[in-house]
């Protein structure tokens, strides 16, 4: 038993200045399917899961990392887990209250230790959702977030302490030391990962698809279509997840993934996968090599928003 508050990862919001292009992609080339509208925000869904919706895209004059959104178990959750917070001492955005984006439900937002806005909320209505079929190359649901920090072992003890994340495994560079972190909150191997940059930024969102075939077909997709590819396809050692990562047309690293690892967590010990073996990166070896070029997309460029709250 763990104890955690946090069940999984709802959403990831984006703010971004070309808004229309934007949405373009991530709706029909993506796969996303828009579920709502207001004034500048769009609300974006994946068939195949329960959420509302996994990515919001809103209109600003600054790219940026608005806001990552995790689910709790009940609004008892979310009260204790707020006021645990607070009591040491992490700055809240604002208390729990009836939520009023498409679902609604009960949550409050704070900062983390690098000041990204984080969100945690229950009862969120489910939506109506769908079998992905045979053959359709489209999200089935979010899968993980990555993130860039200047200070991952800070980062990796903040969410250990503050919301109950534990390691699943860790990438390591001899003589430099730990270069990723993937973090878990349920037995799904990361929910979140950390990895070293030099600066506070949006590394990747991932996004699971059906299976295999739907993953390479997806993936064909967009390389037909033109989309910069960064890194792929292949096969990850840690997590064990196939991977073929974009860039969106803000510069944002996006993943097509399937097969991420499900753990035991009573019998789970963390390893630490030395990156200067090749099958660490990609068991298949099917991916072009991980190289400056690559590592220099996926630092992104600084996120300012960083202790300062988006629109609710």
């Amino acid at each position: 038993m763990t104890g955690r508050l946090i069940t999984h990862l709802r959403h990831v919001d984006l703010a971004v200045p070309d808004f229309e292009k934007q949405r373009e992609f991530y709706t029909n080339l993506w796969g996303l399917t828009q579920v709502a509208e207001d004034n500048g925000i769009a609300f974006l869904a994946a068939e195949g899961s329960p959420e509302q919706y996994i990515v919001r895209l809103r209109k600003d004059a600054e790219k940026r990392l608005d806001l990552i959104s995790y689910g709790a178990h009940d609004r008892a959750a979310v009260d204790t887990l707020a006021e645990q917070l607070a009591a040491n001492g992490v700055q809240l955005v604002h208390e729990p209250r009836d939520v009023d984006t498409p679902g609604g439900g009960y949550g409050f937002r704070f900062f983390d230790g690098d000041g990204r806005t984080i969100e945690v909320s229950s009862d969120v209505e489910t939506r109506r959702h769908r079998k992905i079929e045979e053959k359709e190359a489209i999200p089935v649901r979010i899968s993980h977030v990555v993130v860039n920090s200047a200070n991952p072992e800070a980062t990796r003890a903040w969410y250990e302490r503050h919301l109950s994340f534990a390691l699943s495994d860790a990438l390591t560079l001899p003589h430099l030391g730990d270069l990723m972190y993937f973090m878990r909150c349920n037995p799904q191997h990361h929910s979140m990962a950390i990895a070293r940059g030099p600066h506070t930024s949006l590394h990747h969102v991932s996004f699971e698809m059906r299976g295999v075939d739907e993953y390479m077909r997806g993936s064909g997709r967009l390389l037909r279509a033109g989309v910069t590819k960064v890194w792929g396809p292949g096969r990850h050692m840690a997590g064990n997840n196939t991977f073929s990562y974009f860039l969106d047309p803000h510069g944002n690293t996006i993943e097509y993934t399937t097969e991420l690892e499900l753990l035991e967590e009573d019998h789970w010990h963390p390893s630490h996968y030395d990156v200067t073996n090749p099958e660490t990166q990609d068991q298949w070896g099917t991916a072009n090599p991980f190289n400056e070029l690559v590592a220099k997309e996926s630092y992104n460029d600084v996120d300012r928003g960083c202790f300062v709250a988006p629109p609710v």
